[in-house]
């Protein structure tokens, strides 16, 4: 991850390393530390042998919003934030649209998750999510945004459309106000006997194919 951190163009403000490498010597930041600091600094158990602090990146805005976003809506575990973060890196989204009670995007547990993927795509604040949607729709973006009662999720977005994906909350799914800015309820089809997916297993599978021939 310090790799994908230093190749997207972020400055440590400061590097701690176990041992002289030829990646430490590219910054006079560079510290040289034993075990035991790594180890107090880390917030895991076995650190790699280096780590760095960065100035967290200036927050996007709607104003510069990309064409192609998934929205969350209150999902909380940082590793479902991690994860989308990365699948919509990977699929071909532009980036993130967090609304309130989201994970924070730039905690180490999201991070991780991430694997890189939160230096690459912008995470833009989203609060209110439903007032962001109705700006954004505005614009033309059409929202889809995912519901148990939804209609099976076959429809695409045109070629061209500009498009959000909203994935709910783990546990309570979209909020009612995000709700009223839907131009689409989706759900993925149930096939078997369980009667939901992981909201980081659900949004996979809806950006891929709502990324289907683009």
């Amino acid at each position: 991850m310090l790799k994908e951190a230093l190749a997207s163009g972020l400055a440590p403000r400061t590097l701690l390393t176990e041992e002289e490498t030829p990646l430490a010597a590219r910054f006079p930041e560079a510290r040289l530390v034993t075990r035991g600091v790594l180890e107090a600094v880390c917030d895991t158990k076995t650190p790699q042998g280096m780590c760095a602090a960065f100035v967290l990146p200036a927050t996007a805005g709607l104003e510069n919003a990309p064409d192609i976003l998934v929205a969350l809506d209150g999902v909380q575990d940082p590793g479902n934030v991690g994860t989308i973060w990365r699948t919509a890196d990977a699929a071909g989204f532009g980036g993130l649209l967090l609304g309130a009670g989201c994970a924070d995007p730039y905690s180490p547990k999201v991070q991780r998750a991430a694997m890189g993927s939160g230096f690459r795509l912008p995470a833009i604040a989203a609060e209110p999510l439903a007032e962001s949607l109705q700006t954004l729709r505005e614009r033309g973006w059409k929202v889809f945004a995912s519901a148990l009662d939804g209609a099976d999720f076959y429809a695409r977005p045109e070629a061209g459309e500009r498009f959000i994906l909203v994935i709910g909350s783990e546990a309570h799914g979209i909020s009612e106000s995000v709700r009223a800015q839907a131009d689409a309820l989706v759900k993925l089809p149930m096939r078997g006997r369980a009667e939901s997916l992981n909201a980081a297993v659900a949004a996979g599978i809806m950006m891929y194919e709502m990324m289907r021939g683009k």
